[in-house]
Parts: structure tokens; C-alpha cells; sequence
């Protein structure tokens, strides 16, 4: 079975990350820590980190290394990688470095797996675009059998093993949490439901990844069936750009900063970007108007998860990407607005406390007359036991 964490839904980011080429990389690296600092503090579930070697924006090389570094500078969240290009890596050495990740963040690590987003990026390792995936697929195995405390020897086109094995047992039973990257083709499913893993819809909100969940997700339950697994719609993370504020109108001033920036670059070089049909219409609303990403309030955000929750009904986790449309202040405020009205609304954590107001209000009449009615009776008692003493007083 998928591994299945708890029935809440969860909350994270998905941090390619993206940052435009006029801004100082190191700095952007440090906001991307504290960033994540910040979701610590204010109780998001999950972060997932990118792997990029090109194109200039998305400049996570190793998101181990990220993790490795903001583990030490938090103490809750969850922490995945999203995910590592297994064609680009000898599949011994990527299980390693996650079951390390695992004993340094003591079971914080997720293991999210992928064949590589950019086309340039396998491009510049000599690797066939069209055989990314068929090599994801083959590291996968590897990985899983190794996690699972195998001995493995063999031998593909592009690595080989000789008796290799682990070192290190993992920290976590029986082993981090495995993710799969899930988009238009039915790919991720197969391997997710082979292995009894998570999947990574990294572009549920776009028109074809939204149309694509429900079959994904089929694929991903029949070939479960096929190998004696159930899946878990826990197991899924529906990812979405948001950006919210009090207003709309306050929402839609604050990504001027940079929503324009971050278009260019994802509409023109991602291979996952939805194409804008109509050229003389601003990105900005076509983004809105297509329903591909919010940019608005609390209600707007809750309304993106109904939405999904239609279209998948269970589904474990939601994810926003991170894109720094907003400055920083108002990027944290965003999430900030998140965890304070849309995490509520989604868990239902208020109705116990609505009810409550609504069985005092309804029967406040009632209730403030029984209060006022025992207020006089103590006047009253009052009264009469000092009556008493004056007596008693009186008579001595």
C-alpha cells in the first residue's frame, strides 16, 4: 500500500525555486532558507526542493544539499526532494545520500524521484531526451531494492553494480517516503503503483495536468491491483502557484513585483508551462481566468482546493509553488494568510468552535435570564444574611 501519512491534508511548497536573472543568487539561496524557516515556524506540513543545471532561474543544483543545510535551521517540516533527476545519478549513490538525509534530519527526508524537467539540462550530461524516462524507471528499481535491504548486481547502458547494498539502514520504517513525479503522462502512475508510492502532480492546476489527474490516478490503482496493492488518494500532492492577500485588489498590486518576470521565463523555456492561446491577453489574467493559479484571497484559495478536491476527492497534501511573484514581506504574509484562514476552512477546525457560538447565541436570552435570575437570588441572599447579623447583633 502507498505509504499514508495522516487523514488532515496537508500543507507545504514546491520550491523550484525560480528567481529572475537581476537579483544576487546568494542572497536569493538565503531568502529560500528563511523562507522555509518561516513555514517551520508557522506549522507547514512539507517543503519539496528542486534539481536544475540550466536555463538560469531555477538554481537549486543539489536539493539534497539545500536540505542538508535549512534541516539544521527548522525542527518540523518535512523536507523532500522534488525532485532528483534519477538519470543524472548512479542510482547507489542517490540511495546513499537520501538514507544519510534520513539519520540528519532523524526521518524528515521525502524522497521524491523524477527522469528531469529541462530538455538542456540532459542535453548537457549526453543524455537522450527520450530516454530519460526509461532510465528513470531503471534507477527506481535499484533504489527500492536497495532501500528494502537487497544486494543488487547489474548491469544497464548507462551503470552497473556489483554487490552493492547500503551501508546504513534507514532511520525511518521501513524507508523515507517515496514520491514520483506525476504530470501529463501516465508514467508516474505505473511507478506508483508498482512500488506503493506517493505521486507528485506537479502541474494540477494547468489544463492538461488537471484533466490528467483522474486518469494518472486510475492507471495508479490498476497497476496496485495488479500487484497486490490499494492506493491511497493520501499519498497524492496536487501542486498549484497561489498568491493571496487581504483583497484581491491588494493581491493583484503586490505581483507586479515579479509575476511578470517569472511568466516569461516559465512560458517560454518549462516544457510544463500551459501555452497563453491569446497572445493580446495579459499572462496575469489568463493565468486567473484559466484557473491555472489564484492570485486573490483566502476565499479564492479555498475555492482552488475545492476545485481539486472534486477532481480528486482525498487527495493527501497541497502544494503551493513557490514563484516570488510578491517581495519577501508579502510572499510570507501570503503563506501567513494561508495557515490562518485556509488551513482552518479546509480542516474544519472552526465548525466545533461556529456551533459552540451558534447553541450560546441562539440561547442567549435563555441564558443571560437564568444569570440574571442567579445574580438576584445572590443580591438578594445578600441582603438577608446581612438582615441576620443586625438581628443577631441587636440581640447580644
Amino acid at each position: 500500500m502507498a505509504q499514508a501519512q495522516s487523514r488532515k491534508k496537508r500543507n507545504g511548497i514546491f520550491l523550484a525555486p525560480f528567481h529572475p536573472l537581476d537579483e544576487d543568487p546568494t542572497l536569493c539561496i538565503q531568502r529560500d532558507m528563511e523562507l522555509i524557516e518561516h513555514l517551520d515556524r508557522i506549522g507547514y506540513d512539507e517543503a519539496w526542493i528542486g534539481e536544475h543545471h540550466s536555463a538560469g532561474y531555477e538554481i537549486i543544483a543539489s536539493p539534497e544539499v539545500f536540505i542538508a543545510g535549512v534541516a539544521e535551521r527548522t525542527s518540523r517540516i518535512k523536507l523532500g526532494t522534488g525532485v532528483i533527476s534519477l538519470p543524472y545519478h548512479h542510482p547507489l549513490t542517490t540511495a546513499n545520500r537520501i538514507i544519510q538525509l534520513d539519520h540528519q534530519t532523524k526521518g524528515r527526508i521525502m524522497f521524491g524521484a523524477g527522469p528531469g524537467l529541462l530538455p538542456s539540462d540532459a542535453m548537457m550530461l549526453g543524455i537522450e531526451v527520450a530516454k530519460q524516462r526509461p532510465r528513470m524507471v531503471e534507477a527506481l528499481d535499484v533504489i527500492m531494492r536497495l532501500f528494502n535491504g537487497e544486494t543488487v548486481t547489474e548491469e544497464t547502458e548507462w551503470y552497473k553494480l556489483e554487490k552493492a547494498r547500503l551501508q546504513l539502514t534507514p532511520y525511518s520504517s521501513p524507508h523515507p517516503e517515496v514520491a514520483v513525479a506525476s504530470s501529463v503522462t501516465p508514467s508516474g502512475g505505473k511507478l506508483a503503483g508498482k512500488y506503493g508510492l506517493g505521486m507528485l502532480c506537479v502541474a494540477a492546476t494547468n489544463e492538461g495536468g488537471y484533466d490528467a489527474l483522474g486518469i494518472n490516478w486510475q492507471v495508479a490503482q490498476e497497476v496496485a491491483k495488479e500487484h497486490g496493492r490499494t492506493m491511497d488518494p493520501d499519498c497524492m500532492r496536487l501542486v498549484g502557484p497561489i498568491h493571496i492577500a487581504e483583497t484581491k485588489e491588494k493581491a493583484m498590486e503586490n505581483v507586479k513585483f515579479g509575476f511578470h518576470k517569472w511568466s516569461d521565463y516559465f512560458n517560454s523555456i518549462n516544457p510544463m508551462a500551459a501555452p497563453n492561446a491569446d497572445k493580446n491577453k495579459d499572462p496575469l489574467d489568463a493565468m486567473i481566468e484559466s484557473g491555472q493559479g489564484i492570485v486573490g484571497t483566502p476565499e479564492d484559495a479555498i475555492a482552488q482546493i475545492k476545485r481539486l478536491e472534486e477532481k480528486m476527492p482525498g487527495f493527501g497534501c497541497f502544494l503551493q509553488l513557490a514563484h516570488n511573484w510578491a517581495d519577501f514581506d508579502n510572499t510570507k504574509k501570503s503563506y501567513e494568510l494561508w495557515q490562518r484562514h485556509v488551513t482552518p476552512e479546509i480542516e474544519k477546525m472552526n465548525d466545533a468552535r461556529r456551533e459552540s457560538f451558534g447553541w450560546a447565541t441562539d440561547n442567549a436570552e435563555e441564558f443571560i435570564g437564568q444569570a440574571m435570575s442567579a445574580a438576584m437570588t445572590t443580591i438578594q441572599q445578600h441582603y438577608e444574611d446581612e438582615e441576620k447579623k443586625k438581628s443577631q447583633t441587636a440581640a447580644e
